[in-house]
């Protein structure tokens, strides 16, 4: 895998596959690019596929926190700067996605067009998880994280995708400073000034981050379009791929 060089002097970690126009794709909290290997097949045909390990996951350095979500937008400019891309295509998941806001916001010039899935705004603005729902992220079992992204029924037909539960071999302080950078999120300021056509897209009974966030998302970003997909939880973008993928595909190959 090549690397980037963050600002700070951290290696950033991408893999590249497939073929044509660029698109990043931004894993969640405490993920490393596996977090894509349910669908990376999807978008591998149409598309050079850059997927970036964040600070902390897979083979990129993990240096002492805090991390922060614009930390995490200047190490994508590190790998698109390395890939030597001047924009490409964005499509972040969960807290990819909250990155990718600030990707978008500061950079618009490296952001061709926007998805954003399964995501939220931050701070005071956005739609709270309720209790339950936190208490199963921080310290439930595997199964009770698993039933926040998939419903009970997929799971029990398809293998446990464990690369969405996260990197294993992170450090347990990588993974307190990645939860801290996504909950410390708060982009509300800055959504306005993304100029980049914008797909939102969100499960309507997603558990970990109210759907409630994805109306506020698209309310705030100039003329972005929300897709709503019935009866998805978090994990959409796996459990509903048959639907899910070739929405974001159709979305990206506008324009061109």
């Amino acid at each position: 895998m090549p690397y980037a060089t963050a600002p700070d002097g951290t290696r950033i970690a991408y893999r590249t596959t497939g073929d044509g126009p660029p698109l990043v794709l931004l894993a969640g909290q405490a993920a490393s690019h596996r977090w894509w290997d349910g669908v990376r097949a999807d978008f591998e045909t149409a598309h050079t596929v850059l997927t970036p390990d964040h600070r902390g996951t897979g083979a990129s350095d993990s240096p002492q926190g805090p991390y922060s979500t614009h930390q995490f937008a200047q190490d994508v400019v590190a790998v698109l700067d390395h890939a030597r891309l001047d924009s490409a295509d964005v499509y972040g998941t969960s807290m990819g996605g909250r990155t990718a806001q600030w990707l978008a916001a500061l950079h618009p010039h490296r952001v061709r067009r926007l998805v954003l899935g399964c995501t939220s705004p931050g701070g005071p603005h956005a739609a709270r998880r309720d209790e339950a729902a936190r208490r199963a992220l921080t310290g439930g079992s595997a199964q009770a994280q698993l039933e926040l992204l998939y419903n009970p029924e997929w799971l029990a037909t398809h293998p446990a995708p464990e690369h969405t539960l996260g990197d294993p071999q992170m450090s347990p302080s990588a993974r307190r400073a990645h939860f801290r950078a996504s909950e410390e999120h708060d982009a509300w300021e800055v959504l306005p000034r993304i100029t980049a056509p914008t797909l939102v897209v969100h499960g309507t009974e997603d558990l970990l981050n109210p759907t409630a966030n994805a109306h506020h998302l698209a309310a705030r970003i100039p003329h972005a379009r929300l897709e709503l997909l019935a009866g998805a939880r978090h994990g959409y973008f796996e459990e509903f791929r048959e639907t899910a993928s070739p929405l974001v595909l159709d979305f990206l190959a506008e324009g061109r």
